[in-house]
C-alpha cells in the first residue's frame, strides 16, 4: 500500500522523531533508495556523520521495519524519513532487479504482524496526539538580522577561528619540545615507555585543540609494539619524523583542508559534498576489506577499503567512520566482496583517498579483478613512494601487488614474495596468516603498507577471491 503523511504521523513515537525525520528527507541524505513492488518492500541507506550509512527497510504492506541505527525509538527517524520519501516523492526509489542479502535476511527472520496497519482513519487518534507532520515540516524560524548583527556574528566566527589557530600553533610548539625530549632521552627505550609518554602529550594537545593529532600520537605505542624489538627504534624515528613534517606543513598553510583535518578537526559531510573542488569519481567499486580497531581514546575506528574496478591502474578509496566503543559493534553497511555502482566524493587532499558515498546506484555482478597492468610493475612499492612524496606525513598506503605468494621464514613469520623471482622483492606481513593461503599462487594482492609491514586485505587466486582482512 502507498504511504500517506497521516499514517506516518500515527506511527511516529513522538513529535521530536517527526522533526528529526523531516531533516532526512532530502535525496542527498540517501545514497541508495530502492524498491520491490512485488514484495511490497522499500529500502535505503541513509548517510549519517560516519562513512557507513544506516540500512533501513520497510514493508509497505504491514509497516514492518528494520534499521541498523542504535536509536531506542521505534520507528526511528531513518525509518520515518524513508516512509516520508515514499509518501511525497515515490519516484525517488529505483526498481531493484534483486533484493539485497541484508533485506532477505530480515525477511527470513521477521514475523508478519497480524494487526491492521495504521491508517489515516485507524490508529491515528490517541496514538497521534501531540504529533504533527505539518509542524515537523515547517522550516526553522529564521530571524532577519540587521547588518550590524551580521557583522558581529561574522566577527565572532573569525575570532573563534583565530583563537583555534593560535591554540594549535602553541600545541605544535609543545610537540616540538616533546619530540626533542624523546631524542635526548634516547629512542632505544622509547617504545617501552611510549604508552605513558604519548598519553601525556596527547592529553595536552587535546586541551590545545589539536584533537586529531592527539589521536594519532595516542596510537603510536600500538604501532611500535606490533613490531619486533629490534625494529622499534627505526620505527619510532619514522613516526616522530612524520609528526615533525606534519607540524611544519601546518605552520606554512594552517588553513589547508587536509592539514586541518590531520591536526585539529575534519570537515562535515555536507561541507565535503558542497565543495566544488572535491574530486568526484563515478565508477564500479568492490569492498576489498575492512579494519576495525578500538583506539585508546575510547573510539572505534572502522575503515572500509574500496577498489575502483574501472580504472586502468589500481585506485582506492577509504570510507572512515568513528563511533564510541561503549556503543558496541555496529551493523556494517558493506561486506568484503560487495560490488556496487556509486559516485564517490573525496575529501580534498594531495593524494585523495578518504571519500564519501554520495550516490549508490545498484549492485554489480562479481568477477575477477581487472588486469590493472600489474605485469609491467617493476617496483610494487612505487605507489607508496609516490604517496609519501606528496604527503610525507601519511602512514598507510594501499597497494595492488603483482603475482606472488605468501610464505613463511625460518622464524615462522609471513612474507609476501614476488612470483618467478626468488631473488626479487619480499615484504613482511603483519599479524598471523591463514594457513590455507600459504604457498598459493596469487595473481594479485591488495594490501596496506606502512613502511614496515603489509596488512593484507584481499587477493585473487585460482580459487577465486580470497578475503584476507
Amino acid at each position: 500500500m502507498e504511504f500517506d503523511l497521516k499514517t506516518i504521523e500515527a506511527l511516529a513515537p513522538d513529535q521530536a522523531s517527526l522533526s528529526a525525520a523531516s531533516k532526512l528527507t532530502k535525496r542527498s541524505n540517501w545514497p541508495r533508495l530502492e524498491k520491490n513492488e512485488q514484495q511490497a518492500l522499500i529500502w535505503g541507506e541513509c548517510q549519517g556523520s560516519g562513512s557507513n550509512p544506516y540500512r533501513t527497510v520497510v514493508d509497505t504492506g504491514d509497516h514492518g521495519y528494520k534499521c541498523t541505527c542504535p536509536s531506542r525509538k521505534f520507528p526511528c527517524k531513518h525509518t520515518l524519513a524513508l516512509m516520508w520519501i515514499a509518501a511525497t516523492a515515490p519516484t525517488s526509489f529505483t526498481a531493484a532487479e534483486t533484493t539485497p542479502e541484508w533485506v532477505n535476511d530480515w525477511l527470513g527472520r521477521r514475523r508478519k504482524t497480524t494487526s491492521q496497519p495504521a491508517t489515516a482513519t485507524s490508529g491515528a487518534g490517541a496514538g497521534a496526539a501531540g504529533k504533527s507532520i505539518g509542524e515537523a515540516s515547517q522550516p526553522e524560524e529564521n530571524t532577519v538580522e540587521d547588518a550590524a548583527a551580521a557583522e558581529r556574528r561574522e566577527a565572532a566566527q573569525r575570532k573563534r577561528a583565530e583563537d583555534t589557530r593560535t591554540a594549535v600553533a602553541g600545541a605544535l610548539d609543545e610537540l616540538d619540545q616533546w619530540i626533542a625530549d624523546q631524542l635526548r632521552l634516547g629512542l632505544s627505550v622509547f617504545a617501552d615507555a611510549s604508552s605513558e609518554r604519548c598519553r601525556r602529550i596527547a592529553a595536552r594537545l587535546v586541551d590545545m585543540k589539536a584533537t586529531a593529532l592527539a589521536g594519532r600520537i595516542d596510537e603510536i605505542p600500538a604501532r611500535l609494539m606490533a613490531l619486533r624489538s629490534e625494529e622499534r627504534p627505526d620505527a619510532a624515528i619514522r613516526e616522530l619524523g612524520k609528526l615533525v613534517l606534519l607540524a611544519k606543513a601546518w605552520r606554512s598553510a594552517p588553513d589547508d583542508p587536509e592539514l586541518k583535518r590531520l591536526v585539529s578537526a575534519s570537515e562535515t559531510r555536507d561541507q565535503v559534498l558542497a565543495n566544488p573542488d572535491a574530486k568526484q569519481v563515478d565508477s564500479q567499486w568492490e569492498v576489498i576489506g575492512e579494519k576495525i580497531e578500538t583506539r585508546r581514546d575510547g573510539l572505534v575506528s572502522h575503515s572500509t577499503w574500496l577498489l575502483d574496478l574501472k580504472s586502468p591502474t589500481p585506485q582506492f578509496a577509504l570510507l572512515l567512520d568513528f563511533f564510541p566503543a561503549s556503543a558496541g559493534r555496529r551493523s556494517a553497511a558493506f561486506t568484503p566482496g560487495d560490488r556496487f555502482d556509486a559516485r564517490l566524493v573525496f575529501y580534498p587532499s594531495r593524494q585523495p583517498l578518504r571519500a564519501l558515498v554520495a550516490e549508490r546506484k545498484g549492485d554489480v555482478a562479481s568477477g575477477a579483478w581487472p588486469d590493472f597492468g600489474l605485469g609491467t610493475i617493476r617496483d610494487p612499492l612505487a605507489a607508496h613512494a609516490s604517496h609519501q612524496d606528496a604527503a610525507p606525513w601519511s602512514t598507510d598506503s594501499p597497494l595492488m601487488l603483482p603475482a606472488g605468494a605468501i610464505l613463511l621464514d625460518e622464524r615462522g613469520a609471513a612474507w609476501w614474495q614476488a612470483a618467478h623471482d626468488p631473488q626479487g622483492i619480499a615484504l613482511p606481513v603483519a599479524g598471523s596468516v591463514d594457513q590455507t593461503v600459504l604457498g598459493l599462487d596469487l595473481a594479485a594482492t591488495a594490501a596496506l603498507w606502512n613502511g614496515a609491514r603489509l596488512d593484507l586485505l584481499a587477493a585473487q587466486s585460482g580459487f577465486g577471491r580470497l578475503d584476507l582482512s
